[in-house]
Formats: structure tokens, C-alpha cells, sequence
């Protein structure tokens, strides 16, 4: 948790230093006393000033894959691929997955951005139809 001097909170709120000190020794301004000083939480601070209360960051996840297949026919990628596009189809899941063929090299690379769940769903649809 992010936490502040004496001297940092006096300059956000524009106050004297020693304002400050008195809000804290009066108990009006919640501090921790760590050796000589004295640190207030960014809730405290935001409490006490009538700040909006500040929502902690929501923890969230990304994954970015390749997938490289070899040996893949013009047909067996469009199959792959339908598959695949059709399984996220009426669902919001914040996914992009896109398809590169070398119809040449008979080669496919999948790219999948997004969400750890949706990837991994697109994933196990991938190994499934490869394995095939």
C-alpha cells in the first residue's frame, strides 16, 4: 500500500509541515510512526481529506500465443479455423485470434491475445484438432 511523508501530504493538501504533524498528534490524521517519522496511507490521506475513496488496482491477466502447426492442408486450416471462430461466437470474451497460412509450406501459424480462460479454451480446441 502506497504510503506517504509528512512533508509529501503538506504539499498535496498545501498545508505547513508542521500543520500536518499536528493533524497526526491529535489523532485527527491516521499515521504509522516508522523511527523518527511519521508515513499515512493513501486511504487515510484520501479519508481524511474527503477525497473519493481510491478502488484498489483490480489484478488482471493477459497471455499473447503463437502457434506454429506443420504439415496442415488448405482444407484441414479452413476446418481448424472455423472451429475455432465458431467456439467464441455469441459470447463477449475480449479475445483476437487470427490465422496466418503458408498454403505453399502448408503452414499455419495461430495468433490468440486476451484473456487467460479464453486462450486456454482456444488452446485445448487447437491441441484437439491436431491431434486428430
Amino acid at each position: 500500500m502506497e504510503q506517504y511523508t509528512v512533508d509529501q501530504v503538506a504539499d498535496l493538501l498545501g498545508l505547513h509541515v508542521k500543520t500536518v504533524r499536528n493533524y497526526v498528534r491529535d489523532g485527527r490524521l491516521p499515521a504509522v510512526r516508522i523511527g523518527k517519522q511519521y508515513r499515512i496511507s493513501k486511504l487515510d490521506l484520501a479519508e481524511f481529506a474527503g477525497l473519493p475513496e481510491v478502488a484498489p488496482a483490480r489484478r488482471h491477466a493477459e497471455v499473447s500465443s503463437i502457434v506454429q502447426v506443420d504439415g496442415i492442408d488448405r482444407r484441414e486450416m479452413d476446418r481448424l479455423s472455423t472451429m475455432v471462430m465458431s467456439s467464441l461466437a455469441g459470447e463477449p470474451h475480449g479475445l483476437r485470434v487470427e490465422f496466418v497460412y503458408d498454403e505453399g509450406r502448408a503452414h499455419l501459424k495461430i495468433i490468440v491475445l486476451g484473456g487467460l480462460e479464453a486462450s486456454a479454451q482456444v488452446l485445448r480446441i487447437v491441441d484437439a484438432m491436431v491431434r486428430e
